[in-house]
């Protein structure tokens, strides 16, 4: 039976910053989820278990064949589909024999039915292109569906997912979900989509605490953790009150040590107790009192690391939670209106004409669409980042654009030096408040927005972009969920959900839309 083990596994960066430690974990062929916060190692954790690179110490054993399908396909401009599936050679031989140029050696070694397979395999994830079209001709949606082909036709008995549905519009995400659904060999998919991980057989989290597994899919992952939380609170009540008991006790002893002292010392004053008997009693008491302080410290100190062992587990169960201030928008104000726009980055050759758009209020409208319809680009248009290439746009109110690469922040800056950069209304404490509000506290406010993982710098650019007094009384936002973990997607729902200005938003996550409450769609034909 295939299998991947892992034995203490444990990975520190070149730079001596540890990611994880002592992992001890079994997959079998079955559908697992990986999931945790980001920068916790889900994607060097994939590495590893594909052999794609070593562990800094532990062992990992695999039995079958394994293969990983990175999360972002970033072709070369030659490359082209065939490449993925690593059949350019096969073909070459094909194209010869073809041509009549065929040698005896390449009849012998052709594979005559490659072309069809690879056929097969773009079919089932629906994308109509052949084994010869150009990488770089394909959207970043295509170029993932590409690379899910490519998986398929390689028949692993392990499949290692990062992310596959990012980038994918609703027909992409669809064959996913199919392939998923019919896998039946072993699956291990890093992922934050949630309609993908409720297909999964079992749920292993990631966090800066080791790896712990989970029977069942998504929803029964989430009543697992809610009763963790549940019991570690109860557990952090309990180390407080006992760390309390023992500072009470402790002091009740010293008090009476004081008095007892204190009577000693009076008596001895008066000379009612010899001198050798006044010494005696002096140098018992001060070893009995030595006693009792290390005894105290050491119970102290015993209870001091309960109650932190008990709030490090609180600060990993627990959810990200962020307040956005309240805008007022007025529901009879309009934000936004498009007449017979046309949308595009060259004047000559619009990607999109006639757009016809009114945004009213704290309306919450989604842009849907298949992937390379335009949606980014309207967005960019409204923000004020492409210029508008016919037709009228007029905005009523102040408006916020964040795009999925967050172009706001400089990749050579700090985070906090990015937020006061797009805040400079803000004072020290407040702009540490904030960060802190989006899980980057004291030094970590520090780190180069160019050494975080994908989901940190998403995290940090939202932070940057909504944390003034005063927020835009329109929020843009283009495919906000992609690269964020699980627990920043059900925070940012959260406060978007609560914000009381307009959203435009351009996603794929259903699950995302519903709970920031989309009213109306916009449906771009391809």
């Amino acid at each position: 039976m295939s299998s991947i083990s892992l034995s203490r596994v444990s990975w520190v960066t070149p730079a001596g910053t540890p990611v994880f430690r002592e992992i001890d974990l079994n997959f079998g062929p079955r559908r697992t989820g990986l999931v945790g916060r980001n920068g916790v190692g889900k994607s060097t954790l994939l590495r590893i278990m594909a052999g794609q690179l070593p562990p800094s110490s532990g062992a990992c054993a695999t039995v079958g064949t394994v293969y990983l399908m990175h999360q972002v396909v970033q072709p070369a401009r030659s490359d082209r589909i065939a490449d993925l599936f690593g059949a350019r050679p096969a073909l070459d031989v094909l194209a010869r024999a073809a041509a009549g140029e065929a040698t005896l050696d390449d009849l012998e070694q052709a594979d005559w039915t490659i072309e069809e397979r690879i056929d097969a395999a773009l079919a089932r994830v629906g994308l109509e292109a052949s084994a010869a079209t150009p990488l770089d001709g394909l959207s970043g949606g295509q170029r993932t569906r590409a690379a899910l082909a490519a998986a398929i036709f390689a028949e692993p008995d392990f499949l290692l997912l990062d992310e596959p549905t990012n980038n994918l519009d609703r027909a992409g995400r669809e064959a996913v979900l199919r392939l998923v659904d019919g896998w039946s060999a072993g699956l291990v998919v890093v992922s934050h989509d949630r309609e993908l991980l409720e297909q999964m057989d079992a749920i292993v989290e990631l966090t800066t605490l080791g790896a712990a597994q989970y029977g069942g899919n998504w929803s029964a992952y989430r009543e697992a953790k809610a009763l963790e939380l549940q019991a570690a609170e109860q557990d952090l009540l309990d180390a407080r009150k006992r760390q309390a008991e023992i500072a009470r006790r402790s002091r009740i002893a010293d008090e009476r040590k004081q008095r007892r002292d204190a009577a000693g010392a009076r008596k001895a004053a008066r000379g009612d107790m010899p001198k050798i008997l006044a010494g005696a009693r002096r140098n018992a008491a001060e070893s009995s009192g030595g006693g009792d302080q290390r005894l105290k410290a050491r119970l102290g100190d015993d209870a001091a690391r309960d109650v932190a062992a008990a709030q490090a587990k609180i600060e990993v169960l627990q959810s990200l939670s962020i307040v956005l201030p309240t805008t007022k928008v007025p529901s009879g104000r309009t934000l936004l209106e498009m007449h017979g726009a046309a949308i595009g980055h060259h004047p000559a050759r619009p990607i999109r004409r006639g757009i016809d758009l009114t945004i009213t209020g704290p309306e919450r409208i989604a842009v849907t669409g298949q992937n390379g319809c335009g949606k980014s680009t309207l967005l960019r248009t409204i923000a004020g980042d492409l210029p508008l290439l016919g037709g009228t746009m007029a905005l009523g109110g102040t408006v916020a654009f964040l795009d999925q690469n967050a172009a706001l922040l400089d990749r050579e800056a700090t985070i906090l030096d990015n937020f006061r950069r797009l805040n400079p209304g803000k004072g020290e404490n407040a702009c540490r408040a904030m960060l802190a509000g989006f899980l980057f506290r004291a030094d970590s406010a520090l780190q180069v927005v160019g050494t975080l993982s994908g989901g940190q710098v998403l995290r940090a650019a939202l932070a940057c972009r909504l944390g003034g007094d005063t927020p835009p009384e329109m929020l843009v936002l283009d495919e906000p969920t992609n690269h964020l973990d699980l627990d920043s997607i059900q925070a940012i729902e959260a406060a978007l959900a609560a914000f009381d200005g307009a959203l435009l938003v351009v996603s794929h996550d259903e699950a995302f839309l519903g709970a920031i409450g989309v009213e109306r769609r916009i449906v771009l034909a391809s």
